[in-house]
């Protein structure tokens, strides 16, 4: 969900560090209901996506299952892209009607305040501090950190479960300073690389026991490899993930949110989850959105 990156290989995900870029999208086949008369009274941001006519969105192109741009055909993919289109349509937008807009994590409050994205929906943590600069609505989604093992370990359940066990992540980012802070397990058996990928390759090759990050991000890994990964245990942090929009257009952040919650209530926000964080095998559901 989160620093700042200018290499695709190594971007910051807020509220949890760093992370990678491996290949490989989630197409869900979602495809958002576009809404006819929409208006959204006294919102500039409306009023600034009507008069041009198209939409545009920040996202992010480099993690599979959440944001991801395919690299043959330039096609975005993923959760966060699916929530991303649902919102246009709601707002009278269509998929040909979205222009989308690749956001590091260190420039997300400043293409929000200068306008030049109209949200932002990528791994984007809500906490007070950003609110000083952006607003947000959600969440959509609460993530946490978790762990990536082997689909046929049954030795690691949760993090009380690591000691002695190897344990990957990234250098500099949250989850591994996390492990190490916390003593779950010996400083010798923890790894770090530069990114989540590279740490994949070493689960899978049994160089390592196990990843750890955001569950979202893990899940995305889990959803392209479901018989050969697994996300396991609860998650031991809270990161819950928003729309970030212009911090004083209230009627806008209003309306997302209204969005959001038709989603969850009428079951179109199931429908993006199972089609793509969901095909790891995990069950997800949404969360309480926050209307400050």
């Amino acid at each position: 969900m989160l620093v700042a990156a200018a290499l695709a290989t190594t971007l910051a995900l807020a509220g949890c560090g760093q992370e990678g870029a491996p290949g490989g999208g989630t197409d869900s086949g979602f495809e958002p209901t576009v809404a006819e008369n929409v208006t959204v009274e006294g919102s500039p941001t409306f009023d600034a996506i009507s008069q041009r006519g198209r939409v545009v969105i920040g996202v992010r192109d480099d993690q599979p299952g959440l944001g991801f741009q395919d690299a043959t055909t330039g096609e975005f993919s993923g959760f966060d892209v699916d929530i991303a289109r649902m919102v246009a349509g709601g707002l009278g937008f269509g998929p040909d009607q979205i222009d989308y807009r690749v956001v590091p994590s260190a420039a997300r409050e400043d293409v929000i305040e200068r306008g030049e994205i109209d949200y932002m929906v990528g791994t984007y943590t809500i906490n007070d501090n950003r609110k000083q600069r952006v607003g947000f609505a959600g969440p959509y989604y609460v993530a946490g950190q978790s762990l990536l093992v082997r689909a046929d370990d049954t030795e690691i359940t949760g993090p009380e479960t690591l000691q002695g066990k190897i344990v990957c992540s990234v250098t500099g980012s949250t989850p591994i300073q996390r492990v190490r802070d916390e003593g779950l397990t010996e400083p010798g058996n923890i790894v770090e690389f530069q990114t989540y990928s590279q740490c994949v390759d070493q689960l899978n090759n049994s160089q390592v026991d196990a990843v750890t990050t955001d569950d979202a991000i893990l899940l995305g890994f889990a959803s392209q490899n479901p018989e050969q990964l697994k996300v396991v245990g609860e998650t031991f942090s809270d990161e819950p993930y928003g729309i970030g929009v212009p911090r004083d257009d209230d009627a806008f952040r209003t309306k997302v949110n209204d969005l959001l919650q038709a989603s969850f209530d009428d079951g179109t926000w199931q429908t993006i989850y199972d089609g793509t964080l969901g095909a790891s095998g995990t069950p997800g559901t949404p969360p309480a959105i926050d209307r400050y």
